[in-house]
């Protein structure tokens, strides 16, 4: 099994400032941190049409808009050290369809991170990730983008092998019998939150050690969840807003932001310009930075992180449209006087923290 091709910038951090019209300093920090993505969604385009993870590719026919932002050489390029690789179910299917079709995804998946052994290991935990680390792997999580993947019986979600899967996002943009998606999707539906079976679901969750992701759920379906949530464990939301920075159905206004923060998990910020700063096909990186400081703002630097929703259909800032350039991201918030400390609980330190409280 052949390597990954890809250029290594740590062995010239400044080629790759000079590359990226950014300084030395950024490039200094970015190498020195834990870089850790919540959400990476580029296995949906390899079910769909065959999209390669294993092969290096361009911008893609749209410019790295909606797709082709990340594969597995650029992540390893871009020094990304580990990622919530996810599996999002297609709700159409009726329930038992959507089990199997869980099945053999994740089983796919295992199959394509687990061919390039010694660029990619697939971990459990925070003690799995720092070994992945140190033999200079990239860590992949395997995570769950909309619950109803298993929801046809109580049982399904024991398929879920080996605590293979970190955390698992309990609706999507559609609602579901689990509960009632935060997207307009959802319409006039008579209950505005979890139903009983979506409550049972996140104290399984809980019983499990798998996180309870609450991006896309409605705000009552996320206080809900919060009510029948082990308050020992912590509550994560993996790729959103901030309402009060950018109002849109799709973000979390402060409250929630401290709901999360006191449970003890983190919440990530993702690159879409649409749900940060109004433009689809424009946006900025410092839109992502004006969001992360929000979070610092209301709960403090312990609880903002990563959740790009890289190739989630989502159009990236021109400044940064695909990993390779994530260390514009770093300067962005050096020019704001933001400490190296800082910055490095964000790239990744802040997720770490919040996998080992949950599964060591």
């Amino acid at each position: 099994m052949p390597r990954l091709e890809y250029t290594d910038h740590r062995k010239d951090p400044q080629a790759w400032a000079t590359a990226l019209g950014i300084s030395r300093e950024a490039i200094d920090v970015y190498l020195a941190s834990d870089v850790i993505d919540l959400h990476v969604d580029s296995f949906i385009w390899h079910r769909i049409f065959g999209y390669d993870l294993t092969t290096r590719h361009d911008h893609g026919l749209l410019g790295a808009r909606f797709y082709s932002q990340v594969d597995l050489p650029r992540i390893r390029e871009a020094q990304v050290t580990g990622a919530c690789w996810v599996i999002t179910t297609n709700p159409a299917r009726v329930a038992t369809e959507r089990r199997d079709a869980f099945v053999r995804n994740i089983e796919e998946l295992r199959r394509i991170l687990s061919s390039c052994p010694d660029d990619v290991a697939i971990v459990r935990n925070a003690r799995e990730y720092r070994a992945a680390r140190a033999a200079g792997k990239h860590a992949a999580f395997i995570g769950i983008q909309g619950g109803n993947a298993l929801d046809a019986d109580p049982s399904a979600i024991d398929l879920i092998p080996d605590d293979l899967v970190l955390r698992v996002t309990l609706v999507h943009l559609s609602s579901s019998s689990l509960g009632v998606t935060s997207s307009p999707a959802a319409g006039r539906a008579r209950s505005k939150g979890l139903t009983e079976a979506g409550r049972r679901y996140v104290q399984r969750l809980n019983e499990k050690n798998v996180f309870v992701d609450l991006a896309h759920i409605s705000r009552e379906g996320f206080w809900e969840a919060l009510e029948v949530h082990d308050k020992k464990k912590p509550a994560i939301v993996t790729h959103t807003g901030i309402d009060s920075v950018y109002p849109h159905w799709r973000n979390i206004d402060d409250r929630q932001v401290l709901a999360i923060a006191e449970s003890g998990g983190t919440m990530g910020i993702m690159y879409h310009g649409q749900f940060l700063d109004g433009p689809y096909f424009g946006g900025k990186a410092d839109a992502i930075v004006d969001h992360l400081a929000r979070i610092v703002e209301v709960a403090g630097e312990d609880y903002a992180s990563l959740g790009s929703d890289w190739d989630g259909a989502i159009s990236t800032p021109r400044d940064m449209p695909t990993c390779l350039e994530l260390p514009v991201l770093v300067e962005r918030m050096l020019r704001r006087g933001w400490s190296g400390e800082r910055i490095g609980k964000i790239l990744g330190g802040n997720a770490l923290r919040a996998i080992e409280r949950l599964r060591g």
